[in-house]
């Protein structure tokens, strides 16, 4: 049998190539200081790509690397778009690739899946405040990192009418309702519901501005919701979220109101958020013999 004359054949074993390649396709800066790198150096000696990768008519073994690098790059853009596709739409996909670029050099992925990928991508804007449009990107990224968590989270069991209804009057003020998993409540400084608005009709983003916004997300039947909420609204849904009585929200949130109907606007939005499915059952006190 002759020999295939482009068959390059190594004494390295197939499980030192698989980690040296990663090693050498993930690591951050220039593909020579990747293959300089002390993790790829700690598979295979230096000086020898070319024993691993052979050059071609007209790319050196090192070119050849390079572009396995550059396709690891355009996955990494591709699935931070996934979970970022208003922050690539603010941004434009020039930015939002130098963006990528720079974020994986920081926090490469370290799982085998790329689900967790982005989950830095807030830090990323706090680290560095000298990034153009760093705090509203900030807002921005986090309203979406909430949005990809709650779409990931386990599915809970949803508070329903009936299960509202069976509780004792008497019970409420001690009863505590358990938020759904999915559940995110976030404090921003700017509003972003504008752009996300605006990304899925396509339409020109507004200027960014600086201005106190609460939201909720989670999710229900499946699809991902969001919410605007009001000061005192999320200061209710966070006192609940947090453990307190349904007592001690409604009344810890009635005193940061100042208006004679604060107890009929709350119960409204107590009914809203029953309704809309934030909450997963209702736990009573434990009743003494």
């Amino acid at each position: 049998m002759r020999r295939d004359p482009n068959l390059r054949t190594t004494a390295f074993p197939l499980d030192v190539v698989e980690r040296w390649m990663q090693a050498v396709i993930v690591h951050p800066g220039a593909v020579q200081e990747a293959l300089a790198s002390e993790e790829a150096s700690r598979e295979l000696p230096a000086g020898s790509l070319e024993e691993l990768v052979k050059p071609s008519a007209t790319l050196t073994a090192e070119a050849r690397v390079a572009i396995y690098r550059e396709m690891y790059l355009l996955r990494m853009v591709e699935a931070l778009a996934t979970d970022y596709p208003v922050t690539q739409y603010v941004l434009g996909e020039e930015a939002f690739t130098a963006l990528v670029k720079d974020y994986v050099q920081r926090y490469p992925s370290r799982s085998y899946t790329l689900n967790r990928l982005g989950d830095r991508l807030p830090q990323l804007y706090l680290e560095e405040p000298e990034r153009a449009g760093a705090a509203f990107l900030h807002d921005l990224t986090s309203a979406e990192l909430a949005l990809t968590q709650a779409y990931e989270e386990a599915e809970s069991e949803v508070l329903t009418p009936d299960a509202v209804l069976a509780v004792p009057a008497a019970a409420w003020p001690q009863a505590r309702l358990v938020p759904v998993a999915s559940l995110r409540l976030l404090a921003l400084g700017h509003p972003v519901l504008p752009h996300m608005e605006a990304c899925r009709l396509e339409l020109p983003c507004p200027k960014p501005r600086r201005g106190a916004t609460w939201l909720a997300v989670w999710r229900k039947d499946y699809t991902v919701h969001r919410r605007g909420l009001s000061r005192a609204e999320h200061h209710l849904l966070q006192a609940l979220a947090g453990g307190l009585s349904l007592g001690q929200a409604l009344a810890e949130t009635a005193a940061s109101l100042d208006a004679s109907d604060a107890s009929k606007r709350i119960h409204a939005w107590f009914r809203a958020f029953v309704a809309e499915g934030l909450f997963s059952r209702v736990e009573l006190r434990d009743r003494q013999p």
